[in-house]
């Protein structure tokens, strides 16, 4: 079944791509099934080796030389055959959307950090930071449901991720709580829920279910969550702000909020895949200019899904009553 865009959610999308030709390519590749990529997982087994192991069934890439962890099947698969395989099953790859691998690449964790993952399930880029801290140092894991902490202790445990904590709490209140004991954080990865427009490939539903009241319904909510988080980075910290939505409200917009209410600079990207820089204004509202150092991510430049990443740092400490409006 084909499913087709929402006329709202359509004038939407032809507003953020102006161009006909541009938004007709957008509109032809999400109809079309996504790559299938993985992503070595380097506590377990080197990139070398799983690659190795892989070519002697699949036709595997190494499509970014940069991060030789990235790996694309060039090939049909059978269903359930990625993830049936027993490199699979041993946790020596982790099947994961090329886009979703960018929020930890732009965090750049280092080993003996102490990092956050503030809205970690299913795993997918907590099993990445641990990836990258090579088991050194601190990993907090967060999540909110039962069922989602499920899964992502079993994903932390099947990728021998040894270095972290999983925490069940919301978001505000597990960053209220650490602020009030001083607890501060190097990297802190916001990877907040989201209206899910990037995910028109491999979730197809999403055009059914998006509706612009839960757009500003999640908007509101991804400031409150950036807010308590930034009280949670250490001078000089990095939070990395991600969502697999395309609407400036819920990415632009909470930038901008940070950058009007507390003490932070917006860095530049650098990232494998094609980033068009991030709007300084939508509708009525106008963004800080910091916010085109923010990367959107689309479909059509990259074969891929939608993304947006931006990389936050603090410049000073936030005192609790802090209220001012940064110009």
């Amino acid at each position: 079944m084909k499913y087709e865009m929402k006329p709202v959610f359509e004038d939407k999308m032809k507003k953020l791509l102006p161009s006909l030709q541009d938004f007709e390519a957008f509109n032809k590749i999400i109809h079309t099934q996504p790559k299938n990529f993985i992503r070595c997982n380097t506590l377990k087994i080197s990139s070398d080796e799983l690659l190795l192991r892989l070519q002697k069934k699949w036709k595997v890439t190494q499509p970014y030389p940069d991060h030789p962890e990235i790996m694309l099947i060039e090939q049909d698969l059978l269903p359930g055959e990625l993830g049936n395989s027993i490199e699979h099953v041993l946790g020596y790859y982790y099947v994961q959307e090329i886009c979703s691998m960018m929020s930890v690449i732009a965090l750049d964790p280092k080993p003996g950090e102490f990092v956050l993952d503030l809205c970690a399930s299913p795993g997918s880029k907590t099993t990445q930071i641990a990836s990258k801290m090579e088991n050194s140092g601190t990993l907090i894991a967060n999540d909110l449901k039962m069922d989602r902490i499920a899964i992502l202790a079993a994903n932390i445990e099947k990728a021998g991720a040894s270095n972290c904590i999983i925490t069940k709490q919301d978001a505000i209140g597990l960053c209220s709580n650490l602020s009030k004991s001083n607890f501060k954080f190097d990297k802190i990865l916001l990877d907040a829920p989201c209206s899910g427009e990037g995910t028109l490939r491999s979730s197809p539903k999403t055009f059914l279910m998006w509706n612009p009241k839960m757009v500003d319904k999640l908007s509101r909510q991804q400031r409150k969550f950036m807010a308590f988080a930034l009280k949670c980075l250490k001078v000089g910290g990095t939070l990395v702000y991600s969502t697999c939505t395309h609407s400036p409200e819920e990415n632009e917009l909470v930038v901008d909020f940070a950058l009007r209410n507390f003490p932070v600079k917006v860095e530049q990207i650098n990232l494998p895949l094609k980033c068009r820089p991030g709007l300084t204004s939508w509708k009525e509202d106008v963004f800080d200019s910091q916010v085109s150092k923010t990367c959107r991510i689309y479909p059509q430049d990259n074969d891929s899904e939608g993304f947006f990443v931006s990389k936050i740092t603090l410049l000073e400490e936030i005192k609790d009553d802090f209220r001012g409006e940064r110009k």
